[in-house]
């Protein structure tokens, strides 16, 4: 039965959702419901709210349900706890209690709420799994992770983990629990670098002889076995990945949407990354400032036991000043700079920390500070010039002696990994061509990823620079604007726009090249210097023309991204 929701500019029901994992509210499984409000008084629409819920909850046998709420500057997440089995019914909850809601702060008359609450009972009794609890708790007791979805059932993690159709679960006593465990894992998050650091560390891991296995925004990957491709960063690549029996250690990517969708993949980790804090998709789901970003991506520490270690960048002042207050915890901080206050501090306090001196990767724990190798022997940081790469390196450094790694295979991990198409596809991809230009191809997509591209590039001479620029259609012209400020700081002599078709987002065609137009020409760039292609792969191609020798091309792919690569192949030097 469909709910009906009024249609009302000052209250509207954004997103309901289930919640399986910790969450920016809470560590409970459950629902959210996000719902944004315009000239209404924000307590008044609460307490209505939490009068609603509570009564309805009392008409379906439901009172013990733990509710909560966040409020944000424009509305609320408004939240009830659920077993795992009753998270449909927790969603038609949630809904059913904001129509009551909305219809009482609009002055509307409900439309029969008898069927509407009887339709909440029986999606309780179709939910209901007394197995799948069953198992969930024992899971618990064994003390090993528990992971579902809407097919799979699993105990533990890889190569300790066992699995089972969603409808075939046996009773916990039919489990051989000596054989299940969990296996050493990393959640990797930020705002950039997070699909580098997991893939820097697999590297490292299979440097120490190890099957690792990895999520991305690109792909989830066992040894050399991609399971399967797209963007796994959230829940259901962790769950693909984690039941898969070959496995030995895991290093996953966590996305900022994918932990306010449903919150956390999973219970334990035995370390977390968080690689830096930048303006990036605000205005969802509630998450309007800096602020309220930086907490969403600190939500990763929720896994992490006594002895789990959450590594940070002490160059990120959102970061740091979230953090400045928590003292618990073992926490590993990185930076550029050995003089940094927070390695300062570190090192005094015979703590955690990485950091660069002199050239060198330095790790330090316990007051007892060593040099790895010199960031010139890590091909990925283009001999120190990739600054962006050089603190993805130290949050791997960081990551990877909480794991246990030695220095000796942490070496051999960043010195044998490249950003080529094999190792790093789309992150800072150098190719010689045959004329003696090269080209750098990058998918930075928002204006920190692009400007840390911009620091690197500054540091290389070249002839003439060409640019190859386009933008998806959900940003808006001020966001299109702050990308198009560091390409154009560059200087660059020729400028190609190209359409990006399958991102219009609800753009006309040839509007966001028209922006991207203006952009260049409002921050000093002539008409003359700006071309235009209607792909990736024909603006690519245009350059290629063009490029002579001593010249540099950076090429911002958001699309045609293998037949852009076959075509630099194809002129390789």
């Amino acid at each position: 039965m469909e709910i009906p929701q009024p249609e009302s500019s000052q209250l509207i029901l954004d997103d309901c959702r289930r919640i399986t994992g910790p969450s920016l509210v809470w560590d409970k499984p459950g629902a959210i419901l996000d719902v944004l409000i315009e000239d209404l008084d924000m307590d008044v629409v609460l307490e209505c709210w939490y009068r609603h819920i509570r009564s309805l909850l009392a008409s379906i046998d439901c009172e013990q349900r733990e509710l909560t709420h966040r409020r944000f500057e424009n509305g609320f997440s408004l939240l009830i706890e659920a077993p795992i089995d009753q998270l449909y019914a927790a969603v038609r909850t949630l809904e059913t209690a904001w129509y009551f809601c909305s219809c009482e702060l609009l002055g509307l008359e409900v439309e029969h709420p008898e069927p509407l609450l009887e339709a909440i009972r029986e999606e309780m009794r179709e939910e209901l799994y007394p197995a799948l609890i069953e198992m969930q708790q024992a899971a618990a007791e064994q003390g090993v992770d528990f992971l579902v979805d809407d097919e799979w059932v699993c105990v533990g993690q890889g190569c300790g983990s066992i699995s089972w159709p969603f409808e075939k679960i046996p009773s916990p006593q039919q489990v051989d629990w000596d054989k299940v465990h969990d296996v050493p894992l990393a959640l990797v998050t930020g705002t950039n670098g997070k699909s580098t650091s997991v893939r820097l560390l697999d590297n490292i891991a299979r440097a120490a002889g190890q099957v690792s296995g990895l999520t991305s925004t690109d792909f989830v990957r066992v040894g050399d076995d991609v399971l399967d491709r797209g963007d796994y960063s959230g829940p259901g690549g962790a769950r693909l990945l984690l039941r898969d029996q070959r496995l030995q250690v895991a290093f996953l990517e966590v996305a900022r949407g994918g932990i306010l969708r449903r919150g956390l993949p999973l219970q334990r980790a035995r370390t977390a990354l968080v690689t830096n804090i930048a303006r990036d998709h605000l205005g969802q789901y509630g998450i309007n400032n800096l602020q309220a970003l930086t907490q969403t991506k600190l939500v990763v520490r929720k896994a992490l036991g006594e002895e789990g270690v959450l590594v940070l960048n002490a160059d990120d002042e959102n970061l740091v000043e979230a953090m400045q207050d928590i003292t618990t915890g073992n926490i590993c901080w990185f930076s550029l700079h050995s003089d940094n206050a927070l390695i300062q501090r570190q090192l005094a306090g015979k703590g955690r920390c990485c950091y660069a001196q002199a050239g060198e990767i330095i790790y330090s724990e316990n007051g007892v500070a060593q040099s790895l190798c010199p960031v010139a022997d890590v091909p990925m940081t283009l001999d120190g010039a990739a600054l962006h790469n050089v603190q993805n390196v130290l949050g791997a450094v960081g990551v990877a002696r909480a794991m246990g790694y030695s220095n000796e295979h942490i070496c051999k991990g960043l010195q044998s990994f490249y950003s080529d198409r094999r190792d790093n596809p789309g992150r800072m991809n150098l190719f010689a061509l045959a004329n003696d230009a090269r080209a750098i191809v990058d998918y930075a997509h928002n204006a920190h990823g692009i400007n840390a591209l911009v620091d690197t590039m500054s540091r290389m001479e070249s002839q003439r620079l060409w640019v190859l620029s386009s933008s998806a259609g959900d940003r808006s012209n001020e966001s299109i604007g702050n990308l198009v400020e560091g390409l154009a700081s560059l200087k660059p002599d020729k400028v190609v726009i190209v359409e990006l078709e399958h991102y219009l987002r609800g753009r006309e065609p040839g509007e966001i090249s028209e922006v991207l137009k203006q952009a260049y020409l409002d921050r000093g760039l002539q008409a003359q210097q700006l071309d235009f292609a209607n792909s990736p792969l024909a603006g690519v191609e245009h350059i290629l023309q063009q490029l002579q020798a001593g010249d540099l091309a950076l090429l911002l792919v958001l699309d045609q991204r293998e037949e852009v690569f076959q075509l630099l192949e194809a002129h390789a030097g």
